[in-house]
């Protein structure tokens, strides 16, 4: 699908969809607790399809229904040991791959994981290793399909942390319900150490308990439970990115359903654009910004890769020099980020030069309509559009589709703004 978007002042009020990194915590943990458990506010998508659908092929068994505030998933938890040989659809989730990968051993079922476009691709050879020492069948040649069988147990894991994240919450996730204690160990300092957080909290707040000694090195009780009740997903930072930089590119927005206390390292792009000298303000309605002139940055990306696509266009229309450094995991996305917003964004008459780990990107006033490509990556498109405010003609994206993969309902609420986009 091509949409054109006609250029004008985004205003008004929005709710944040449900972080897509909570959701599919909560969902797994719930998932793990034996019981009944209610998981409420979900925004539902693409990537968290692939999740239940993966944990729903390993015995769990989940009704949905539509609530005035999002998506509720009644779960009857506990994961049940399943004959033959499962195919599980991970789709284009990286998340959903790497965090159930785990689970799925941990279920004595014979899985093979399977995914589409660049899943394939995203490395997965930290597992592999692990594999090897604790002596899980696997086979693979190379990415997917990857067929796992084995018994997960306790003991001592080594992961390098400057892969991803994603390998230490799989892991988080599944070694409380082992027999014996384990104790996890990044060889490498932690990036993204905000993400494990978020997974700490998550299992803490099912009952689950895990002691962080620092360090990237976690000690990991087994023979532990997950608790069942009633959860709720709090609002999303990575996708209220893109209409903060759409109100402060043009217009006036209020953003509901962000929690103040919030441990999603993402929430760094208020103070990122108080940097760059936005007027962003917390109200009793929730966090408001509007139209300013911002000037340039350094931006270190190590920590919240997810942000870089709606940085680089704030920046692109930012007074000065911005540099972003330490993304080059940007690069191993649904796309290659840092090459497909320095491409898109020049299209448009930006001023970028493209780096191994980043962007130096000399913004302007403004720049030119025209027609760019989504890569069908969710964010390359959201980033695109949500500068349109800035730009001196109609813009045209290519492959627009691509935010049902996070944020179905990106275009409809682009629209409750008072945005003019019609599909082509």
């Amino acid at each position: 699908m091509n949409i054109t978007i006609t250029p004008r002042p985004l205003t008004g009020t929005l709710r944040v969809p449900s972080s897509k990194s909570m959701t599919h915590r909560e969902i797994i943990a719930s998932a793990l607790a034996k019981g009944r458990t209610e998981v409420t506010g979900i925004t539902w998508s693409q990537d968290i399809e692939a999740t239940c659908r993966i944990l729903s092929l390993l015995g769990v068994a989940m009704e949905k229904s539509e609530g005035k505030e999002g998506i509720t998933l009644t779960i009857e938890g506990g994961l049940r040991k399943q004959e033959g040989l499962l195919t599980a659809d991970a789709g284009e989730s990286g998340s959903t791959l790497r965090f159930l990968i785990p689970l799925a051993i941990l279920s004595g079922s014979h899985v093979v994981f399977t995914g589409h476009g660049r899943l394939s691709e995203r490395p997965l050879i930290p597992y592999y290793r692990i594999f090897e020492e604790k002596g899980i069948s696997y086979a693979t040649k190379g990415g997917l399909p990857l067929e796992v069988e084995g018994k997960l147990s306790g003991g001592r894991y080594e992961l390098p942390g400057n892969v991803s994240s994603q390998f230490f919450t799989g892991l988080l996730f599944a070694l409380p319900l082992a027999e014996a204690d384990s104790l996890l160990v990044s060889t490498t300092p932690l990036e993204s150490k905000s993400y494990v957080d978020m997974t700490v909290d998550t299992l803490a707040r099912h009952g689950v308990i895990v002691y962080n000694r620092g360090e990237g090195i976690y000690e990991i009780p087994g023979g532990q439970q997950y608790k069942r009740g009633t959860f709720s997903v709090e609002g999303d930072y990575s996708q209220a990115a893109f209409w903060l930089t759409a109100a402060l590119s043009g217009g006036h927005i209020t953003l509901t359903g962000l929690s103040d206390t919030s441990l999603q390292g993402d929430r760094a792009i208020i103070s990122l654009y108080r940097d760059m000298g936005g007027t962003i303000e917390k109200g009793p309605e929730g966090l408001t910004a509007g139209t300013g002139s911002l000037h340039g940055i350094t931006m270190d990306a190590e920590n919240v890769p997810d942000l870089v696509p709606a940085f680089a266009a704030m920046a692109a229309v930012s007074e000065g020099t911005t540099e972003i450094i330490h993304a080059g995991r940007v690069r191993l996305k649904e796309c290659d980020r840092l090459h497909a917003m320095a491409v898109e964004l020049t299209k448009l008459g930006a001023d970028i030069t493209e780096k191994p780990e980043g962007l130096l990107i000399h913004g302007k006033p403004s720049l030119s309509g025209g027609t760019v490509s989504s890569w069908n990556d969710h964010r390359i498109a959201m980033a695109l559009a949500s500068i349109t405010p800035r730009l001196t003609g109609p813009l045209t994206i290519e492959g627009a589709e691509s935010v049902r993969k996070s944020y179905p309902r990106f275009w409809e609420d682009f629209r409750k703004l008072g945005g003019k986009v019609e599909e082509r």
